[in-house]
C-alpha cells in the first residue's frame, strides 16, 4: 500500500512518470512537481524568516521544517526513478558539511558566553561609559572597536556590547542614539569581513578551501572603507558636548584574561590544523574547546572552595548552594545561540535540497554566465541586504562558479558587508533594534542607505584596486 501511495505521489508531481536516471546521477528536476513545491515551501519558510520581528516565531522554526519536506520530495523524486543512492549520499554530505561548520561555532560561541560570564566585555563597557569621552569621541571609539572586535567575535555579540555602551553614554539624546547605532551595526558587519572567523560567510568559505587563510586579510582596508566612508557622512550629523558624567565599576572575574588567553590558543590551533596539517579547522577548535573544559573545572573548584562567585549579572539568579553558584561550563555551553545553529542547519539543507533539484545551476548560469562574476558578486551583497547572508553564501559555495581568487574575496566581501544597507539585513542590525526599545528602527536606518551604499561601492573600487593582482 505505501509503496503504490509513492509511486502516485510521484506520477501525480512529475510530468513523466520514469526519469531513467543511472544510479549516482543527479536529475534535472526544475520543471517538476518536485521542484516548483520545494521552491515554493523555501519562499513560504523564508518569509516566515524575514518577519521574525513582527511574528516574534523564531527563525529556526519554518526552517528546519522546510528542510525535513524538501528532501522529502528530493528523496520521493529519486526513489521513483529508481535511484536509491543519490539523494541520500547528497543529503549526507550537506549533513557532513554543517556538522563541521556547527562545531566550529559552538566553541567560538562558548568562549564568547564565558569571557561574557567572566565580565570581560561588562568591564570594557564601564570602562567606556566612566571615561567622560564626548559624544563625537564614543562616537568613533564604538565604530573603531566594533570593527576589530567583530573580527574575533561575532557580529552580534558585538553590536550588543557596543550598543549598550551608546544606549548608557546617550540617554536623552536620540540623534546621537541613531547614528552611533547606525555607525556600529556597519562596523560590525563591515570588521567581520575580513577575517576568516569574522563571520559565518567568511567561515564558509575558508572552511569549504576555497581561499587560504592570510588570503583574507587582503580584505583589510576594502572592509575598512566599507565602514570608514559611512562613519564619516554620518560623524557629521553627531551632536557636540559631552554626556552626563557617569560612575560605573566592574571588575573582571578571576580567569577572565586567562580565558581570553586560551581563545587565542584555541584560534591558533584551528589555523595551524588547516594550514600545516591540512585538516579541517574544527579540529583546532575542539581541542581548544577541551582546554576551556579543563579550565572551567580549575573555575569551578575554585568557586566551590569559596562558596560561588555571584557577582555581577549573575547575581539573583543563582541559588544558595555554593555548587549552583560555582562555574559551570555546561550551563554555559547551553546558552550558545541555538536558534541561530538550528537556522544554519535548516538553511544548508534547504539550499543544498534546492541545489540537488537543479535550481542552484540554473541561478549559477543566470547570474555567473549572464551576468559576469563582477555584477553577480555585487549583486550578492545587495541580496544580502533582504535576504540573510548565510542561505545566499552557501547558495554560492554550492554552485561553485569559476572564478579568481579576487573574484571569491568580492563576494566574501559583499555579502558580509551587504546586510548593513538595511538594519533588517544582518543580526546585528535586527539586535540593536531590539536593544534601543524603539530609538533606532528600519526607517531611521533607511535615512542614511545611501551613505551606506557609498561605503558599498567605495569598499568595491578600492578591492579592485588594492587586489588587482589577484583578479
Amino acid at each position: 500500500m505505501r509503496t503504490r501511495l509513492l509511486c502516485g505521489l510521484a506520477a501525480a508531481l512529475s510530468p513523466v512518470t520514469a526519469f531513467a536516471a543511472e544510479e549516482g546521477n543527479r536529475l534535472d528536476l526544475t520543471a517538476t512537481g518536485y521542484g516548483f513545491i520545494a521552491l515554493a515551501v523555501f519562499i513560504l519558510a523564508y518569509a516566515l524568516v524575514i518577519s521574525e520581528e513582527f511574528l516574534h516565531l523564531r527563525k529556526s522554526k519554518p526552517m528546519v521544517v522546510a528542510a525535513g519536506i524538501i528532501w522529502a520530495l528530493v528523496g520521493i523524486a529519486y526513489a521513483a526513478a529508481g535511484d536509491h543512492h543519490t539523494a541520500g549520499a547528497a543529503l549526507q554530505e550537506n549533513i557532513r558539511e554543517y556538522a563541521e561548520m556547527f562545531l566550529f561555532l559552538l566553541a567560538a560561541m562558548t568562549y564568547v558566553n564565558v569571557m561574557e560570564e567572566r565580565l570581560v566585555f561588562a568591564r570594557l563597557r564601564a570602562t567606556l561609559v566612566s571615561r567622560g569621552f564626548s559624544f563625537v569621541a564614543v562616537f568613533w571609539l564604538t565604530g573603531i572597536l566594533s570593527f576589530f572586535i567583530s573580527a574575533v567575535a561575532d557580529n552580534l555579540t558585538t553590536a550588543l556590547l557596543m550598543g549598550a555602551v551608546v544606549m548608557a553614554v546617550g540617554v536623552g539624546n536620540t540623534g546621537f542614539i541613531v547614528v552611533a547605532c547606525i555607525n556600529v551595526v556597519v562596523a560590525a558587519n563591515a570588521g567581520g569581513a575580513f577575517s576568516p572567523f569574522g563571520d559565518i560567510t567568511t567561515l564558509m568559505v575558508w572552511q569549504k578551501q576555497i581561499l587560504p587563510f592570510w588570503d583574507f586579510f587582503d580584505l583589510f582596508v576594502p572592509s575598512f572603507v566599507n565602514w570608514l566612508v559611512p562613519a564619516i557622512l554620518m560623524g557629521m550629523a553627531v551632536p557636540k558636548g559631552k554626556p552626563a558624567p557617569q560612575s560605573e565599576t566592574v571588575r573582571i572575574k578571576h580567569g577572565g584574561v586567562a580565558v581570553i588567553a586560551l581563545f587565542g590558543v584555541t584560534l591558533v590551533l584551528a589555523v595551524s590544523a588547516h594550514n600545516f596539517l591540512h585538516l579541517p579547522p574544527v579540529i583546532g577548535m575542539m581541542t581548544g574547546l577541551g582546554l576551556l573544559k579543563f579550565y572551567g573545572f580549575h573555575l569551578k573548584r575554585r568557586e566551590r572552595k569559596q562558596g560561588g562567585d555571584v557577582s555581577g549579572p549573575e547575581q539573583g539568579r543563582l541559588g544558595t548552594d555554593p555548587e549552583d553558584k560555582a562555574f559551570d561550563i555546561f550551563a554555559v555551553v547551553a546558552r550558545a545561540e541555538w536558534d541561530t545553529l538550528m537556522f544554519f542547519y535548516g538553511v544548508v539543507l534547504c539550499v543544498g535540497g534546492l541545489g540537488t533539484i537543479g535550481y542552484l545551476a540554473m541561478v549559477s548560469h543566470g547570474m555567473y554566465t549572464g551576468l559576469g562574476p563582477t555584477w553577480a558578486n555585487v549583486l550578492v551583497g545587495v541580496i544580502s541586504a533582504v535576504v540573510d547572508n548565510i542561505p545566499v553564501m552557501f547558495a554560492v559555495l554550492t554552485m561553485h562558479p569559476e572564478m579568481a581568487d579576487g573574484q571569491w574575496l568580492l563576494v566574501t566581501l559583499t555579502a558580509g558587508v551587504g546586510g548593513s544597507l538595511l538594519s533588517v539585513g544582518s543580526a546585528a542590525g535586527v539586535a540593536l533594534m531590539g536593544q534601543s526599545r524603539g530609538l533606532y528602527t528600519f526607517f531611521s536606518h533607511l535615512r542614511w542607505s545611501w551613505a551606506i551604499a557609498l561605503g558599498y561601492a567605495a569598499s568595491i573600487w578600492i578591492h579592485f584596486i588594492v587586489n588587482a593582482h589577484l583578479m
